[in-house]
């Protein structure tokens, strides 16, 4: 019996089968042959198969690190340094530990934290460099804790504007700093903000407040909050103006009121330690520095007062010349820049006949004239102790020359003189010159800018050149003995 043909489906189904039992077949028969590949070779295709060739990833961590666990002592101190703010160890600590806790601590700790509690140099060192780009402690007796608190109490008081700032910062920092405050240099005090007056505008000009007398007076910074809580202080300079003030110059921003002028006094006054006093660039009048000597009189240890580049005429001199008539210690006193003249000048050299303390005195770029030269001088000739003068730019002539000359003669302790920018002229230098050559204790003699005439500068140069050389030996002999 024949079979029926088969359809093109059923033909192709069969060629499938066919072809799937000859192919087990050679897989089959190939499996007798072929070898399984090693491990080691077949990785070289498929390098994720092995996780020894992966490469390690590991969480960025800073702290992280390879060394050993540190030492207990360094965790100690690592964590004393963390918590110094509020818990505070350092006296506690051995030797090697408490450097390295200093070393380490931040400089923006609080001050009531490490003011008395830390005396190191090198933190105070940390401290100042981190505050200030220029730092010259040689100022400060090469002390940096000096440094710091004095330079951050003169920056608070520098920038105070009275009835606007509140006094707590002062009032917090006073008990932390003044065991370290020796010297307050105050170089500028800002006036209180006020409000601005409305005028009309025909009072509008350029020349209406060119004097400034028309302004409203305005007071500066009590400095009773700040000397009467200072007892080590022995320098105080101060000056009542504003620096930097650019287009908001007024009159007013330089004015050293009476009321200022009472309170620095009664300040200066009990401040028994001061002992240099500088007060300058501040328009101080006659009746100012009369008031100031009256608190002044008798100071127990004010030694140096320097009163210069101010407005103190004759009445003010003789107030000064009350001062120099051994009623004070005063060593060095500064006048220069100011309107003394002649009769002012008297008064000065009538204290110098008295006066057994002062030993320099300048008077540079004032209007003594011949007149007031010639009662200075005269005061020399009677005075044992001023060792060094200055008259320079003072329109001196002739006749002060001649009386100086009597004076180099005559006067034995007298050993700097400055008679710069006065004509003297060729008669007064040589009169000078004749007086030069019986001395033997001057050193310097300034005459520049005096028409004195070349020969007369140039012996006299010689005859200092000579005192110089005496002075030296006489110095070389006192360290001899003293060693």
């Amino acid at each position: 019996m024949t079979e029926p043909p088969l359809t093109d489906s059923q033909a192709s189904e069969e060629k499938k089968d066919d072809a799937d039992e000859k192919g087990s077949v050679k897989s089959s028969g190939s499996h007798k042959d072929k070898r399984i590949p090693s491990p080691a070779l077949s990785t070289k295709d498929d390098a994720a198969a092995d996780a020894r060739n992966m490469r390690r990833i590991i969480a960025e961590d800073p702290d992280w690190s390879l060394a050993t666990v540190p030492l207990l002592s360094e965790l100690c101190v690592s964590h004393i340094v963390a918590e110094f703010e509020n818990h505070p160890k350092l006296d506690e600590l051995l030797p090697k530990y408490k450097t390295k806790v200093l070393e380490k601590i931040s400089t923006e700790i609080p001050l009531k934290v490490v003011s008395h509690l830390v005396s190191d140099e090198g933190y105070w060192k940390r401290r100042c460099k981190a505050r200030w780009e220029i730092c010259d402690v040689s100022k400060y007796d090469a002390s940096w804790k000096r440094m710091f608190f004095e330079r951050h109490l003169e920056n608070i008081i520098e920038h105070f504007v009275p009835e606007t700032t509140q006094p707590n910062e002062i009032e917090e920092l006073m008990p932390l700093a003044a065991p370290y405050i020796q010297k307050l240099e105050i170089k500028q005090l800002l006036p209180p903000v006020k409000e601005e007056q409305m005028r009309p505008l025909d009072d509008m000009s350029d020349t209406g407040s060119e004097s400034g007398d028309n302004l409203p007076s305005i007071d500066h910074f009590e400095f009773s909050l700040v000397l009467d809580r200072l007892p080590h202080l022995q320098e105080f300079h101060v000056t009542y103006g504003v620096r930097d003030c650019g287009m908001n110059f007024e009159w007013n921003l330089f004015q050293f009121t009476n009321r200022d002028c009472l309170l620095l006094s009664k300040c200066v006054k009990k401040c028994s330690t001061l002992k240099v006093f500088k007060l300058h660039k501040s328009k101080v009048d006659d009746d100012k520095v009369r008031v100031l000597v009256s608190h002044i009189l008798d100071h127990p240890s004010l030694e140096e007062l320097d009163l210069g580049h101010n407005m103190i005429g004759d009445h003010g001199a003789r107030a000064i010349g009350k001062l120099l008539n051994n009623h004070s210690k005063l060593v060095k006193l500064n006048l220069c820049n100011n309107k003394i003249r002649a009769n002012g000048a008297g008064a000065i050299g009538h204290a110098l006949t008295k006066n057994t303390t002062l030993k320099f005195l300048n008077l540079r770029l004032n209007r003594l004239g011949d007149d007031g030269g010639q009662a200075i001088g005269r005061a020399l000739l009677k005075n044992s102790t001023l060792e060094e003068i200055n008259m320079g730019s003072n329109d001196v002539t002739e006749p002060t020359a001649a009386v100086l000359s009597q004076v180099v003669v005559q006067n034995s302790t007298l050993k700097i003189i400055n008679l710069s920018c006065n004509r003297l002229g060729p008669d007064g230098g040589k009169q000078l010159q004749e007086g030069m050559e019986e001395n033997s204790t001057v050193i310097e003699m300034d005459l520049r800018l005096t028409e004195s005439g070349q020969e007369s500068e140039y012996c006299i140069n010689q005859i200092l050149k000579k005192n110089q050389e005496r002075e030296r030996e006489l110095r070389l002999g006192d360290d001899m003995k003293q060693g």
